[in-house]
């Protein structure tokens, strides 16, 4: 009889503790960006923001954060869609190669806001806007008839070295 009464005062003192603290989480969902994307391009991402999982959360301010393995990091404010619980986040991409992305769910009531993070993309970097391209099959193909022509220069000057006339 001790033990039972023990043990139901240790459940009636902890268990309130729990379910207290079950209400302060939230998922957030949001797909990758679509195939063919390059450095410069727009990525409207829809970012879905529910409590437990389930329940759609509106009036949040979440953002998406993107990163490159150089560590330039950009975020991007996630505007309501006016569908509960769907935001959507204007990313653009500065530069091709690969990117992780993050997202702030701003659900801050009971101290449960949390990041959320994604696996990584890669992208081309052939974009308009891309500020991290190099031209280099143009610069091997200056530098390869640069030295075509020191080669061609270097040539002439052997040979009309060996046909001028000798100083009498």
């Amino acid at each position: 009889m001790r033990r039972l009464i023990l043990c139901s005062l240790l459940a009636a003192t902890v268990l309130p503790a729990s379910v207290a603290s079950a209400g302060g989480w939230a998922t957030a969902g949001v797909g990758p960006p679509p195939d063919g994307m390059s450095g410069g391009d727009t990525w409207n991402a829809q970012v879905t923001i529910l409590q437990h999982g389930q329940t759609p959360l509106v009036g949040l301010k979440p953002t998406l954060t993107i990163r490159n393995d150089a560590g330039k990091a950009v975020t991007f404010p996630a505007k309501p869609t006016g569908k509960p619980g769907v935001y959507v986040a204007k990313v653009r991409f500065p530069s091709g190669g690969t990117w992780r992305y993050e997202v702030f769910d701003g659900f801050t009531q009971y101290g449960g806001q949390k990041t959320h993070t994604f696996g990584p993309v890669t992208l081309s970097g052939s974009g308009a806007g891309d500020d991290s391209s190099f031209p280099l099959l143009p610069s091997l193909a200056g530098a390869a008839l640069v030295l075509a022509a020191a080669a061609a220069l270097v040539f002439l000057i052997r040979r009309q070295r060996r046909t001028a006339p000798a100083p009498a």
